[in-house]
Formats: C-alpha cells, sequence, structure tokens
C-alpha cells in the first residue's frame, strides 16, 4: 500500500518539470492522477507515458487563467473519479530575464494571469469541492520571491510569488478549523527546463553567464521536492493546516557552494549542462543607447 493509495490528485501544470514530478510520484504511492496543462498534446504525452509504467492517469488540457476551465477540470475529475481528495496548484510562468520597463508589458501580464489568477482559481474551486465536505487538501507552489525579498530582473516572477505566499498562508488561516489541510511549499532551484530554458532581454543575456555555476551549486533534481509534496499530501498532515515548507535553505546553500569550490580546488571537469539562451528585444531603450530614427 502506498502513501496515496485510493487517492485522487488533480495537478496543473503537470505535463513536464516539477508538475509532472509530482504526478509520477504520486502515482509511484498508489494515486490515481489528473494531468492538466494548457497544451493537450503535452498532457496527452504526459498521460502516456505515466500509463506506460504501469500508472492511472488522465488528462485534461486547461488555462487555469479562466476560471470556466479551472471548474471543468474539477467537474472532470469528479465525473472520472468521482471525487477528488488533493489539488495541487502548480501551474507558473516566468517572464524574461531583465528589469521590469525592459520587459515586454504582455510577459508579465502573464505571470499575473498564471501565477495569480490561476493560483485563485484553482483555490477556491477546490474549496469549494472540499468545505462542504470538511476534508481534501490545497497545495500551492510557491517559488524564488514568495519571502517576501525583492529579486531584481526578475520582478514579474517574485512579485506574483509573494502574493502567492501570502495568499496561501492567509487561506490557512481562514479555514484553520474547516478540515480542510491547507498548504505551500517552496521547492527551490530545481533542474527542469524551467531553469535552463530561459528568455533574456537583450543587453542583459551576459549576465546570464554566471547561471551555470548557480545550477551547479543549488538546482536539485526536482523528484526531491516532489517526494516533499506527496508527504504533504500524505496521511502524515492529516488534521495539520497552513504548513509551509522551504527546501532551499542555509545548509543547502552551503553545501552548492562547498561542492563547486572542492570540484574547482580539484579541477574537475564540469558536468554538462544543456542550456538554451533566446533573446527577445527591449520594450525600452537600454541605459547609454541611442536607437536609429524610424525609417520614413
Amino acid at each position: 500500500m502506498g502513501l496515496l493509495s485510493g487517492k485522487v490528485v488533480v495537478i496543473t501544470g503537470s505535463s513536464r518539470g516539477l508538475g509532472l514530478a509530482i504526478a509520477q510520484a504520486a502515482t509511484a504511492e498508489g494515486a490515481s492522477v489528473l494531468v492538466s496543462s494548457r497544451t493537450p498534446d503535452a498532457v496527452e504525452a504526459a498521460v502516456t507515458s505515466l500509463r506506460a509504467a504501469g500508472r492511472e492517469a488522465r488528462g485534461f488540457a486547461c488555462d487555469v487563467s479562466d476560471l470556466d476551465q479551472v471548474k471543468a477540470l474539477a467537474d472532470f475529475a469528479v465525473a472520472t473519479y468521482g471525487r477528488f481528495d488533493v489539488w495541487i496548484n502548480n501551474a507558473g510562468y516566468a517572464p524574461p530575464y531583465g528589469p521590469t520597463a525592459h520587459v515586454p508589458p504582455e510577459h508579465f501580464q502573464r505571470a499575473v494571469q498564471t501565477n495569480v489568477i490561476g493560483t485563485y482559481n484553482g483555490s477556491i474551486v477546490a474549496l469549494r469541492t472540499f468545505l462542504p465536505e470538511a476534508r481534501g487538501k490545497l497545495i500551492n507552489i510557491l517559488g524564488r520571491g514568495a519571502d517576501g525579498r525583492p529579486a531584481p530582473m526578475q520582478n514579474g516572477y517574485a512579485a506574483t510569488k509573494a502574493w502567492e505566499g501570502s495568499f496561501s498562508k492567509a487561506l490557512a488561516d481562514e479555514y484553520k478549523d474547516s478540515g480542510v489541510g491547507i498548504f505551500a511549499i517552496n521547492p527551490g532551484m530545481m533542474r527542469t527546463d524551467f531553469l535552463t530554458d530561459l528568455t533574456v532581454v537583450s543587453g542583459y543575456e551576459k549576465r546570464l553567464g554566471v547561471m551555470p555555476t548557480i545550477i551547479r551549486m543549488w538546482a536539485a533534481p526536482p523528484e526531491a521536492p516532489a517526494r516533499r509534496v506527496i508527504w504533504l499530501a500524505s496521511p502524515a498532515t492529516d488534521g495539520k493546516t497552513g504548513l509551509v515548507l522551504n527546501e532551499m535553505g542555509p545548509a543547502q546553500m552551503l553545501g552548492g557552494v562547498l561542492r563547486e569550490g572542492f570540484r574547482r580546488l580539484t579541477r574537475r571537469p564540469a558536468p554538462p549542462l544543456d542550456m538554451k539562451i533566446a533573446i527577445i528585444p527591449a520594450a525600452l531603450s537600454l541605459p547609454g543607447r541611442r536607437d536609429p530614427p524610424a525609417e520614413s
């Protein structure tokens, strides 16, 4: 018997990265999982991979910024499995790296729609199912900025995660005696394409030259935080609420620095890292640069 035997778990943004790792871990512990993301082909591929491993999974394409689609996701879970027991808001979007005014506004707006509105939509849909039954677990996935500290060049992402952190804590306090467990977890840096496939504003790409070193020091495989999410969803947290986990603490940061320092001291080659960096035009002229006049 697994930790989640007989449970039904809904995970947004679960066709790849951390979301898929959570789906894999949940099904390995006996859960039935509903995989979801905006892209139908990606959802189908994720479900196929899970079923090929003998796991129980279904898929449903859903844009979390659209409340009607999120309601349809919940309805599909109930129609398919009769209920759902755990709802995980994992879908997220990070705008291009660069100073705020230089990032095209549509990227900031997409971050708000996905990270803020998406988390709100998923939370209220899940709670409106869980609260009347005094059961269920809601888990929100946080990220850099959730502790309230600013993150220059990543302002659009960090600000939305600060909102998610505050929102999740307030929900837990509002419904602390409801029988519903409301949790959040900051998984820290992970070796997924969320970190290795980056978009940057033109003129700021050189600042990303340090990223391979940062990834080597501090990025963990997504399977590690996925296991912590499963713990939150498991009977270990029954009767509890309001837990906020942070997977990147001082010990992990120091350990990463020491490992990288030892590697350099012993002159061992750095492990290969496949990074992709796309460059987009800045929405504002860069300091010290004068754009040519427009052709008439």
